[in-house]
């Protein structure tokens, strides 16, 4: 990459976090209320978020073979315990994944 395509290359990231970072603010003033679909959006995106990321981490368990999936039920059964605990979804989600990645090290 030459000098010039790297200027541009940390331009363009430039740009772009600014504009994401902005754009909110710009469509959404604070004098105005916030439309009732980006309301919505705001209440179901982040449990749709955690649905997908449930479903992409359990495609390819075999409870057939390996660890018969074990360490997943375990991780996933601490991380309901945690939320329906605490109802802090970061402390859910790292406890989970630490009690997974430690289980698949040392444990199973």
């Amino acid at each position: 990459m030459t000098q010039l395509e790297r200027l541009i290359t940390i331009g363009m990231i430039i740009l772009a976090t600014t504009l994401t970072r902005l754009l909110p603010f710009l469509l959404f003033p604070a004098g105005k209320p916030t439309p009732r679909y980006i309301q919505y959006l705001g209440k179901v995106l982040p449990s749709a978020v955690f649905g997908l990321l449930i479903i992409y981490c359990l495609k390819h368990v075999s409870i057939f073979t390996g660890s018969h999936g074990i360490p997943e039920l375990l991780a996933i059964a601490l991380v309901a315990v945690l939320h329906l605990w605490k109802r802090q979804m970061l402390l859910s989600i790292a406890g989970g994944t630490l009690c997974y990645m430690l289980l698949v090290q040392f444990i199973l």
